[in-house]
């Protein structure tokens, strides 16, 4: 798979529509870190993703989160 369609997406001025967020666990199992590590687009036939990642965590996981503050 190329890079050219999230390109192609970057420049066309679109916004995400997914926000990518890294969560770890708070201590004694209280409130979760969650830190935003990248974004996502929606395909047009509604698919799949094209994600971009500008960190990738070592622990925790990645939450897809829709992006609602549009």
């Amino acid at each position: 798979m190329s890079d050219d369609t999230t390109t192609e997406t970057k420049r066309a001025g679109k916004a995400p529509t997914h926000i990518a967020y890294h969560v770890r666990e708070g201590k004694d199992g209280g409130k979760g870190f969650w830190t935003r590590c990248g974004a996502a687009w929606q395909h047009k036939d509604g698919k799949g993703f094209n994600i971009q990642l500008d960190v990738l965590p070592l622990d925790g996981s990645i939450q897809l989160r829709i992006d609602d503050k549009k």
